[in-house]
């Protein structure tokens, strides 16, 4: 498993080659360059389609959506917003990790509303994507919730939590997208997974 970790963080680094070129794309779009939104998915659609794939690996198996459903429905999400102004790789990332986190959400809430109910949420917050358990609608839905206050009195660590637990980063690739040093992302991330227990556990 490790060595399909480091194969995977050195080809699809969420901050690895083409930076520039993503940024100058992200330019030409809050320009107002409409073309450059197809040039924009052409430049980090594989990257995407792997964060989503990680996410879904941690998934239910029975989960009706797909990697690449998710890349589109997020993608969608994200140049549907008339307000979103990206300034640059970094920033589009953390924007994408926040649509898969709403289409996630959205999707539990189905899948709540399906079952009539559910039982009180349990919270797993793994130290590393591929060592999650799959979490459930309650889980994913109550972690949002609890995030959302979260991101009130403290945006860094609500960011970092959106980057692991949504769009399954490790700590590594969190601080790079974050541009924070390795140090701080595990000290946030530590303090988050306390906070959010105490917060959705009622303890």
């Amino acid at each position: 498993m490790s060595g399909e970790r480091t194969n995977r963080s050195n080809a699809g680094d969420p901050c690895s080659a083409s930076s520039s070129d993503v940024t100058a794309i992200l330019a030409r779009i809050n320009d107002g360059d409409s073309s450059a939104h197809a040039a924009l998915l052409s430049a980090i659609y594989d990257e995407l389609h792997r964060l989503a794939a990680d996410q879904m690996g941690r998934e239910r198996p029975d989960h009706t959506l797909q990697p690449t459903a998710l890349v589109h429905e997020a993608y969608l999400r994200l140049v549907g917003e008339q307000s979103a102004h990206w300034e640059n790789r970094a920033h589009f990332f953390g924007a994408a990790a926040e649509a898969m986190r709403r289409v996630l959400v959205d999707h539990a809430r189905k899948r709540l509303a399906a079952k009539r109910g559910g039982g009180r949420a349990r919270l797993v917050l793994e130290d590393e994507p591929e060592g999650a358990a799959a979490p459930s609608a309650e889980e994913i839905i109550a972690v949002h919730e609890a995030l959302q206050k979260l991101a009130e009195f403290d945006a860094q660590k609500s960011e970092i939590v959106k980057l692991r637990f949504f769009a399954g980063l490790t700590a590594e690739e969190t601080a790079r997208v974050l541009d924070l040093s390795l140090r701080t992302v595990k000290r946030h991330w530590r303090f988050a997974k306390a906070w959010l227990y105490r917060e959705i556990m009622g303890e």
